[in-house]
């Protein structure tokens, strides 16, 4: 893919069902209040990230084009 992603977990909607964790466990941990995080704010594109953002039950993970914001999921419509 070659661009980097910003990545953003909205803990607001986060209802801690694992699912970013269990489909990209290098990019997303649950705390002990199973709230997920990503595991590091900025990140190398990559289909398991963009894989658990769209299989979140809730849409609690955006994903941004580094540097330029331009949206990546969802997709803008």
């Amino acid at each position: 893919m070659g661009d980097r992603w910003e990545v953003v977990v909205d803990r607001s909607v986060c209802i801690g069902s694992g699912m970013c964790a269990a489909t990209a466990p290098d990019g997303f941990r649950l705390d002990t209040a199973r709230q997920s995080h990503p595991v590091v704010p900025e990140t190398d594109a990559a289909e398991n990230v963009l894989a658990a953002a769209e299989g979140c039950p809730v849409e609690a993970i955006t994903l941004t084009v580094a540097g330029s914001g331009e949206a990546v999921f969802p997709p803008e419509e």
